[in-house]
């Protein structure tokens, strides 16, 4: 059970109702991560806006290699199960790569920097080395890419830590950080 009790969709508050239905329009179903968001309308519009910023920037499956190595990091199951979810229908990220992902690595090399370079931001807050850069830039990705990296990043710690405070009741199939991944 949340340990902040969860709006139903009707009863969140009124500015958050048009950015509940565009998350509905977009995925279906409004998760219960973004209801909790709805108590706040400012922090719902916050997260809405830089998502919707970082799809114009980074692709799908950089995003959620990401956010699933977060995830993973902060020991947060309720959007590490919503991640691998996405992961597998979505972006179609096969489990054995999810598995790479969780623990700030990937098969593929360019995704590899990004993920390792992404996982170090979070672990080391904010404080990686210049060989970590000179890494991430080595891999192809451009200053630009590298702040969007940071963004992702810092997405999915509010989300996390958000998860994490409330005890998010997991709607999604349930991944446990405390798994090996």
């Amino acid at each position: 059970m949340s340990r902040i009790a969860v709006p139903t969709r009707e009863t969140a508050p009124a500015a958050s109702q048009p950015m509940l239905a565009a998350v509905e329009k977009q995925l279906g179903v409004v998760p219960n991560s973004f209801r909790l968001l709805a108590l706040s309308p400012a922090a719902l519009q916050g997260l809405l806006g830089l998502n919707g910023a970082l799809v114009k920037a980074l692709d799908l499956k950089t995003r959620e290699r990401i956010a699933l190595a977060i995830a993973q990091s902060n020991g947060c199951d309720y959007c590490l199960s919503a991640h691998t979810y996405i992961g597998l229908n979505l972006a179609k990220i096969d489990a054995a790569e999810i598995a790479l992902n969780r623990n700030g690595t990937s098969a593929e090399p360019k995704a590899n920097a990004a993920v390792a370079f992404a996982t170090k931001v979070n672990e080391a807050r904010g404080k990686v080395s210049d060989a970590d850069l000179q890494a991430v830039r080595a891999a192809g990705f451009t200053d630009a890419q590298i702040v969007e990296i940071i963004a992702v990043v810092a997405e999915n710690i509010f989300t996390n830590f958000v998860n994490i405070v409330a005890g998010t009741e997991i709607d999604f199939p349930v991944v446990h950080a405390a798994e090996a991944a």
